[in-house]
């Protein structure tokens, strides 16, 4: 793992923090690639039950490094972290507690599910040095009205942390003193979902809009029906019928 992510596994939740906090966790080659590394690591791994994605310092990410401080060669561009996150089969939880800017916008939209704090603010400020919010739209976009999209796309504005979930970018916004506590809530539900069944219901968020109706049903079928023959269903349907936790629940 990269120095600029920092990586560690607790109870089925993997946390990656973007650790450059004196760099505004700008998206340097050393943070795409502890990013890529992690992203991986998660997927491979069955101990990862869920991802959470948070940084220190008071910036979750400013954006692209325009500085050049980078020291390493890049292995992941940004667009590969995006693949890899919506790809991931683990859900990915964004943790933002800092303000978020340009490509850090995308990242936090990235996330499956994203918690923001009260005090955080968000931009698409790339109109500002003369450049537009161009991959970062492809996850954005899907995500927000035409209408919402243009105004911040072409103003460059920063907007508070409950505007940024009022036009569908992220989540849930809390106060900062709750975050923690919001975030332990989710953890707790997300974690009593059977691992083939939260992996196969966040493909179909993203995969089913993209297919045509005939298309989606089919396949959908199919999906529907390997999902209710799998040992994992059968355990979870005992479980429900005897009134006790899956056996992937986590102790308490």
């Amino acid at each position: 793992m990269s120095q600029a992510v920092g990586c560690q596994i607790n109870q089925g939740v993997m946390t990656l923090s973007l650790d450059r906090a004196d760099e505004k966790n700008t998206l340097t080659p050393e943070t795409l690639n502890g990013l890529g590394d992690g992203l991986k690591q998660a997927a491979a791994e069955d101990a990862v039950r869920v991802v959470v994605l948070t940084h220190s310092g008071n910036t979750f990410c400013a954006g692209n490094d325009l500085r050049g401080r980078g020291n390493e060669e890049p292995r992941y561009s940004l667009v590969d972290i995006f693949e890899l996150m919506q790809s991931n089969p683990k859900p990915i939880v964004g943790l933002i507690r800092g303000h978020c800017m340009g490509g850090g916008v995308g990242l936090a939209a990235a996330c499956d599910i994203s918690l923001i704090a009260e005090s955080a603010r968000l931009g698409f400020t790339e109109v500002r040095i003369g450049v537009a919010p161009a991959m970062i739209s492809v996850v954005c976009l899907p995500k927000m009205r035409r209408a919402d999209a243009m105004a911040l796309f072409l103003s460059g504005e920063k907007i508070p942390a409950q505007r940024a979930v009022d036009v569908g970018l992220l989540n849930a916004v809390h106060p900062d003193a709750d975050l923690d506590g919001a975030l332990q809530a989710l953890l707790d539900k997300l974690l009593r979902g059977g691992p083939n069944a939260l992996a196969a219901s966040k493909s179909l968020v993203y995969e089913v809009p993209q297919e045509n109706t005939a298309d989606a049903f089919k396949r959908t079928a199919v999906l529907s029906k390997q999902l209710f023959e799998s040992e994992e269903a059968a355990a979870g349907m005992a479980a429900f019928r005897e009134r006790r936790d899956a056996p992937w629940v986590p102790e308490a």
